[in-house]
């Protein structure tokens, strides 16, 4: 599917098969419990999340992976947390055959809130 087919996040993640829809709703409901005042949106062709009207985290599911992006400083606030992932400029992934590390995305999703209140 195109990635500016998506309308909004429901409709990205009932583009994928059902295993996947369950992961890609697990980190979903992680930001919006963290972080219920973040607005959500599709950007980059993917779900994104903006806290005080400046971009929060986004995610985006691949073949092997669920891509999380916390940038520039979430990344870099726990680099050691994400070390045992494989990573790229910005980004994170996380295997699709291991379990999604939920506390630490809610712990990066925090860190970003508090960066930008401080603003």
């Amino acid at each position: 599917m195109d990635k500016n087919a998506f309308q909004n996040v429901d409709d990205y993640i009932g583009s994928f098969p059902e295993a996947i829809q369950e992961r890609l709703i697990a980190v979903r409901n992680a930001i919006k419990i963290t972080a219920p005042a973040a607005i959500e949106s599709i950007s980059y062709g993917m779900p994104a999340y903006k806290f005080n009207g400046k971009p929060l985290v986004y995610f985006a599911a691949f073949k092997n992976h669920i891509g999380f992006y916390a940038t520039p400083n979430g990344h870099v606030a726990f680099a050691k947390e994400l070390s045992i992932y494989k990573q790229g400029r910005g980004s994170v992934q996380f295997p699709l055959n291991k379990q999604l590390p939920i506390d630490l995305i809610i712990k990066m999703v925090k860190f970003k809130m508090k960066e930008y209140v401080q603003l």
